[in-house]
């Protein structure tokens, strides 16, 4: 593909600096941090936009905090002012980000997302009889920034923008030149840019016509339970002689076995909820309604914590199970 120059004058233009603004500051608008930046809205914008055209952003000053959802993850927030300099890079970036993606790429990509990532796999399940599930250990933080800086070269012409890029790399690190934030928005696009290439090794090279990935997680699908532990051989020496990633051991059973994806278990005729995933809304549902009647929770807070917790189990056969959950009864 032809690497894209002269974008870093369209990612400095005032109209792209708002719209990553707003992009920014939506959910947070009553964050102090937020309404600082926005008394003086036009002065940091034009701040921002020398310090794009000129190179010189600041990247770091992370505040960690640690979430346990579904397991323990250390999340970056980077500074407003940085989350919105993320925000213009990839509102001019995310198409050519996206010329890289092959069609079962289903994270960060407009139109794709978690749920379509699960009608897929459901697709494939009901049509072969094995499936290989793969994901890598500590992905984001076995990201290699050599490596990553080498794929945006391949990408990308513009120094000042590569500049930019490589310094929001080197903000981080889990150990010697490696590691992305959790949290960052441009974390997300270069994650899961990082397989792109693995992507088009699996469809173009290896032939697995039956393939879904989001982010880290991979499952691919054939009738002939050999001919994807060969693939698996074969993408653990791709994963890490080209990518210094380290794949988990082997997830292979036939369709009826059950896939675990994405917090769910996929059956041929049935989706349920994955046991850790129910705990995971159990703990939730109890927590926000504690907030809810102590007042630490006005009743908006409270539905836009609730509701997208409820969608979540909503997707999977789990009508019992959250009226269980509602009437404060044991679920069998």
């Amino acid at each position: 593909m032809k690497r894209q120059g002269h974008l870093i004058e369209k990612i400095a233009d005032f109209e792209n600096l708002y719209l990553a603004f707003y992009k920014a500051k939506k959910g947070k608008a009553d964050k102090i941090d937020v309404l600082n930046y926005e008394k003086q809205l036009q002065p940091n914008l034009k701040e921002l936009h020398h310090h794009i055209l000129s190179g010189n952003v600041t990247a770091g000053n992370y505040h960690y905090f640690t979430i346990y959802d579904p397991k323990k993850r250390l999340i970056c927030a980077a500074p407003f002012g940085q989350r919105v300099l993320h925000h213009a890079l990839m509102n001019i970036c995310h198409p050519f980000f996206e010329k890289c993606q092959v069609f079962d790429s289903y994270a960060s990509r407009i139109g794709k997302g978690t749920y379509a990532a699960l009608e897929r796999a459901k697709f494939f399940y009901k049509r072969n009889k094995w499936f290989l599930k793969l994901d890598f250990r500590k992905y984001f933080d076995s990201l290699d920034h050599t490596i990553l800086k080498k794929q945006l070269q391949r990408l990308f012409k513009d120094d000042r923008l590569l500049n930019i890029l490589g310094r929001i790399i080197d903000s981080y690190s889990a150990e010697q030149d490696k590691g992305v934030p959790i949290g960052n928005l441009t974390s997300q696009y270069l994650a899961n840019h990082y397989l792109a290439q693995l992507d088009h090794y699996i469809k173009e090279v290896l032939q697995i016509k039956a393939y879904v990935r989001y982010m880290d997680d991979l499952v691919l699908w054939h009738d002939s339970k050999d001919i994807l532990i060969n693939a698996g051989l074969k993408l653990q020496q791709f994963a890490e002689c080209g990518l210094k990633l380290v794949l988990k051991p082997f997830c292979l059973n036939k369709h009826s076995h059950g896939l675990p994806f994405l917090g769910y278990l996929i059956y041929p005729e049935q989706v349920r909820l994955a046991h850790r995933s129910r705990i995971r809304f159990i703990k939730k549902y109890h927590s926000y309604e504690a907030k809810l009647k102590s007042g630490t929770w006005t009743q908006k807070e409270y539905q836009n914590h609730i509701l997208p917790a409820i969608a979540f189990t909503e997707y999977a056969d789990t009508r019992k199970f959250r009226k269980c959950i509602i009437a404060g009864v044991e679920c069998k």
